[in-house]
């Protein structure tokens, strides 16, 4: 596992790089600049939610995820894939061609996040009839949306609901199996096939856990290049899922909100609609929903940059599917497992992307001097300077990120 410090979710390819500002301009929490003809990312700003990589046009943003070879690092590999890898082939009628495929290309088992998903959906049932809970309830298995809110809605923090993400669950069932059967702790490998780069961070940073649970995280689109010749090889498959429709479900926008069983729930999907939500929620228009649900990908999952597949396709291609699931496979009875099992096992700390911890004075002199440099300066965030907003500008100045003596270009004019 590499040190945290060096754990960026999107890379820059400078070659391709043309220096047009349409990922400055798109970046929701203002984490990119454009300044020498280059852009560049400021990861303690950035969620990982991947829209820079979505939206540049010359494909100079390279989401970060481990190569598949990195599961020969052990002898005992254990695939997790996420539900949204199903959508992703065309007339798939059985998803145990793809649990059979994977088990072909090396792993020698599968454990379906799905089954880690409908664990989550019981446990936020019980956690929802609880009238001691806030209401709303947010949804944290977005891990781009989980950074967003601690990084710009503090306030909002009681309202999360403080389970672990499904993929946290089904590598913690896997990983304890395994090794109730007999295999050595070291020789065990797990891997979680994600769709999105933000995952890949919250996996290896293990956010809400005391460490990671996962060894590698892998990409769909590198899985599915892989998957499809020995898909093809399949003459009869092993019967390997162990999933229902409720797992399933999660693959796509309002899937988590329909398992938390409340009429009153809310789903949105897009980064920009998630905010607009977060900023309802703090202004208290909200307050007769029980459960929000938010996915900074269009549709959810299934609109991850690390898919292959557009992301509305992928949906009609899982609605699809239902019909070969039970409605739940997996209950919170079967496991046997304490409540305790299934609820954060730290508080999340996004610190480890190298954010300064600053004292409250050193904050608000900071807040001070960035607005007597705003006053100063014409408000049209045209970007000009680099930055996406005369606001950031300033911050850059008075972060040192830039000399003191820099000019706003549009005060030339």
């Amino acid at each position: 596992m590499e040190k945290l410090k060096s754990l960026h979710t999107v890379t820059l390819d400078g070659n391709r790089c043309k220096g047009c500002v349409t990922c400055m301009k798109r970046c929701p929490t203002q984490a990119i600049r454009v300044r020498n003809g280059k852009a560049s990312v400021i990861y303690d700003k950035c969620i990982g939610c991947g829209e820079c990589v979505r939206l540049c046009p010359h494909h100079a943003k390279i989401a970060s995820y481990d190569k598949f070879e990195v599961i020969n690092n052990f002898k005992y590999k254990i695939a997790l894939p996420a539900p949204s890898l199903y959508g992703q082939f065309n007339n798939l009628k059985d998803v145990n061609y793809v649990l059979t495929g994977l088990k072909r290309l090396g792993f020698d088992e599968v454990f379906e996040v799905g089954r880690g998903a409908e664990l989550c959906s019981h446990a936020t049932q019980v956690l929802l009839n609880k009238e001691t809970i806030k209401k709303p309830v947010i949804s944290t298995a977005c891990p781009a949306v989980l950074e967003l809110i601690y990084a710009k809605y503090e306030n909002l923090k009681d309202n999360l609901l403080k389970l672990l993400a499904p993929v946290d669950v089904a590598a913690k069932l896997a990983r304890e199996s395994a090794i109730e059967r007999g295999i050595p702790k070291e020789d065990i490998g797990v891997f979680f096939i994600s769709p999105c780069p933000a995952k890949v961070f919250a996996l290896k940073a293990g956010i809400g856990v005391e460490k990671p649970l996962v060894d590698g995280v892998l990409a769909i689109s590198e899985v599915y290049m892989k998957l499809l010749p020995e898909m093809k090889k399949i003459e009869e498959p092993e019967k390997l899922s162990k999933m229902g429709v409720l797992g399933l479900n999660w693959a796509a926008s309002s899937g988590e909100a329909i398992g938390a069983g409340r009429a009153k729930y809310l789903a949105a999907d897009g980064i920009e609609n998630v905010i607009a939500i977060l900023n309802s929620i703090e202004d208290g228009s909200l307050s007769d929903v029980d459960f929000i649900e938010l996915n900074a990908c269009i549709s959810g999952c299934v609109g991850g940059v690390l898919n292959v597949e557009n992301p509305f396709v992928a949906r009609a291609r899982l609605r699809g599917l239902r019909s070969k699931f039970p409605q739940t496979a997996n209950t919170l009875a079967d496991v046997g497992k304490s409540f305790d099992y299934y609820k954060w096992e730290k508080e999340p700390d996004f610190t480890t992307k190298g954010k300064k911890v600053e004292d409250r004075q050193q904050v608000f002199n900071k807040l001070m001097e960035i607005q007597k440099l705003y006053s100063t300066l014409p408000q049209s965030d045209c970007g000009l300077c680099g930055a996406p907003s005369c606001r950031a500008f300033c911050e850059d100045i008075v972060n040192g990120k830039i000399p003191k003596d820099s000019k706003c270009l549009m005060l030339d004019r």
